[in-house]
């Protein structure tokens, strides 16, 4: 059996080499073409467990892979330059630049033609073509996030992480959001992300894992986790 192409395995850690761990012993992988989504209650390490695998926090224990590579030790802009591309929660975006500003400065790292790749995003999400002068700062909350997302996805990434991509967002923006995340991954590029919208999230991931106190306490695919009578009762409201 192949390995996952991304796995953070066994990680023990938290913010800061002498800060308490949050995260414990806790494992997250995905393949090639998935959907991976990581849910659980407040405080459960979600977003942590994602920004371990970016490289934001030391870990004192356990391994990240990404490809085959152990990256473990590499800092964050070597992993985006490997491959990931890190959508954060907040502070994503540069308010005061124009649309098409800001999906060029994702494209910092790369020496090729980025023309075509931008003619994706602004398919993925036509309203930023429409809206490619208009300052980022004035857009709506979802308009940003798409920004946001957009400009990860400049880099040519080989897989994409998005830490609370619905966030703040209406739920019909929320809706939408997931099936633009549902494209991507259909072109094969994985996807992971932390979400607090735990029901929808699941209802689109290939895997879904479910953390308690920074630990995998649920994994399983999407459909199941969502008939678990135990997730449904605890998590999901019932």
């Amino acid at each position: 059996m192949s390995e996952p192409f991304l796995i953070g395995d066994c990680m023990t850690g938290g913010y800061g080499r002498d800060g308490p761990d949050i995260l414990r012993q806790c494992t997250i992988s995905i393949d090639s073409g998935e959907i991976a989504v990581i849910v659980g209650p407040n405080g459960a390490g979600k977003s942590t467990a994602l920004k371990a695998m970016v490289g934001m926090i030391d870990l004192h224990e356990g391994r990240v892979w990404l490809n085959g590579e152990d990256i473990t030790r590499l800092p964050p802009e070597e992993r985006v330059v490997r491959g990931m591309g890190f959508v954060p929660q907040t502070n994503n975006i540069f308010t005061s630049m124009t649309v098409e500003e800001n999906l060029e400065m994702g494209a910092y790292i790369r020496n090729d033609d980025i023309n075509s790749t931008m003619e994706q995003v602004y398919e993925l999400f036509p309203v930023l073509k429409q809206k490619r002068r208009q300052i980022a700062g004035q857009l709506s909350g979802g308009q940003r996030q798409q920004v946001a997302v957009g400009r990860a996805l400049m880099t040519d990434p080989k897989v994409l992480m998005l830490d609370e991509p619905t966030a703040g967002v209406s739920p019909i923006v929320v809706s939408e959001l997931f099936d633009r995340i549902t494209e991507i991954a259909q072109t094969g590029l994985p996807v992971l992300m932390a979400e607090q919208n735990a029901r929808e999230s699941l209802a689109i991931a290939d895997k879904g894992y479910v953390l308690v106190q920074g630990g995998n306490a649920h994994t399983g695919t999407g459909k199941l986790l969502l008939e678990d009578e135990e997730v449904r009762q605890s998590f999901l409201g019932g």
